[in-house]
């Protein structure tokens, strides 16, 4: 083997090793780097919310919604207005037997402020009494129309008031994304969420809010359980 080929093959070799040494760097600097396996876990928001329901009860939205919280194991809270309740005795029996709390929201939707204080009594006291009939339990909760209280009211009335951190706006939207949406982006723990049970879209929406916030780690309670210090 002459000279020349003996150099051409050094530099061959040279070139191979070079070659090989980059290659190994390239593959250090890979591996350096963290890969997302796509696999990590969600982001958990550990904490207690409360799902209300103004309005109700209705026949039918009030018992999908019913049997939607029984698959699920949770528990909410109604307000019921008077004037619903006769023909829905049984809805009425069935949230208290299956554990909600069943709250007064006066007779017809009243704002308790703007009415004498007499007309204000009669109209949480007889819906009060409704429930009693049905349930064997006084309501001790009540959730005044528009929010609406002031010091007469808590001093004629033996009720302690719910009122909400989270209004849903169901009534306004009517559209099941929308309220989905609205929700998600304000709960936090120990919020307390308006809704009504009286439109399809709010009870299709309830639902799919309690499966993402459980998958997320919040657990769901009845209102009361909020309030107690």
């Amino acid at each position: 083997m002459n000279m020349k080929v003996k150099v051409r093959i050094l530099e061959l070799i040279a070139v191979l090793d070079l070659a090989f040494l980059l290659l190994l760097g390239q593959r250090a600097a890979i591996l350096s780097v963290p890969v997302s396996s796509g696999d990590e876990e969600p982001v958990v928001h550990q904490g207690y919310v409360a799902l209300t329901f103004d309005d109700g009860p209705d026949r039918e939205c009030t018992e999908d919604l019913l049997d939607g919280l029984k698959n699920r194991g949770v528990k909410a809270s109604f307000f019921l207005m008077g004037q619903k309740i006769q023909g829905n005795e049984d809805l009425v029996l069935r949230m208290a037997q299956e554990g909600h709390l069943v709250g007064n929201h006066s007779y017809s939707h009243l704002q308790l402020t703007k009415v004498e204080g007499r007309t204000a009594y009669q109209a949480v006291e007889s819906t009060s009494r409704l429930i009693q009939e049905i349930t064997g339990q006084e309501p001790q909760y009540i959730r005044p129309p528009y929010g609406e209280w002031n010091e007469e009211l808590e001093s004629t009335l033996d009720l302690t008031p719910v009122f909400w951190n989270v209004d849903s706006l169901d009534w306004k939207l009517r559209d099941r994304r929308q309220i989905v949406s609205r929700v998600l982006k304000d709960v936090k723990d120990g919020d307390i969420i308006l809704m009504h049970d009286i439109y399809p879209q709010s009870v299709e929406a309830a639902l799919e809010i309690v499966d993402r916030l459980s998958a997320g780690g919040y657990t769901f309670v009845t209102a009361d359980e909020l309030l107690i210090d």
